[in-house]
This record gives C-alpha cells, sequence and structure tokens, in this order.
C-alpha cells in the first residue's frame, strides 16, 4: 500500500479495525476501552496482556483466554504500532491510542 509522507498508508483499512471492534463487543459485552501490552503483572516473558473496562471506567474482570485472545487480535489488526507501550483501543469510534498519552490528556 502506498504511504504518505507522514508514513500513514494512503488508504487505511479501518473496515478491518470496526469489524474487530465489532467482534470484542460481541465478545466482552459491556466493555468500552481494552488495554493492550506484552507485559501482564504475572508474567516474566512478554505476553499479550489485555485490561478491559467499562463505560464507568471500572475493569471488568476476564478469563486469562479471554484476555490473551482479545489482545492477540488487536496486535494483529495494528501491527505497525510500537507495542513497547500500551495502547488503549476505545470500542466505540475504533481507535487506538497510547495509553501514556491518554492519561496525559486527563492531566494526569
Amino acid at each position: 500500500m502506498l504511504a504518505m509522507p507522514s508514513g500513514i498508508p494512503a488508504c487505511p483499512d479501518t473496515g478491518r479495525q470496526h469489524r474487530l471492534v465489532a467482534q470484542l463487543a460481541d465478545m466482552i459485552p459491556g466493555a468500552a476501552t481494552i488495554r493492550v501490552s506484552l507485559t501482564g503483572p504475572k508474567e516474566v516473558w512478554p505476553h499479550p496482556h489485555a485490561i478491559v473496562k467499562d463505560q464507568a471506567g471500572e475493569t471488568m474482570e476476564l478469563g486469562r483466554t479471554t484476555a490473551r485472545v482479545a489482545a492477540r487480535w488487536i496486535l494483529r489488526v495494528w501491527p505497525d504500532v510500537d507495542w513497547s507501550r500500551p495502547h488503549t483501543l476505545d470500542l466505540a469510534d475504533a481507535t487506538l491510542t497510547r495509553s501514556d498519552l491518554i492519561a496525559a490528556g486527563r492531566g494526569r
């Protein structure tokens, strides 16, 4: 795919991102955001890890398999992202943002 001078693809595949969001919403009812990283709190080696929050910002409990599957799906849809830092997927608009940028925007 051709890229613009900024390095962003000229025609990003947003359809794939929206399909993923629909699948994740079906898999995890009530989810609003999913924070994905390669460092889980109990893992020594890098493993896909996800933390899901609802509309109120409360953390939702997920099984380990569901959390890993969700994280892997997100990693595969955004392969060019720098995954050395955690990112948050907003299910309302299918946008992926670096998690530390979200926290900075809230004044933390």
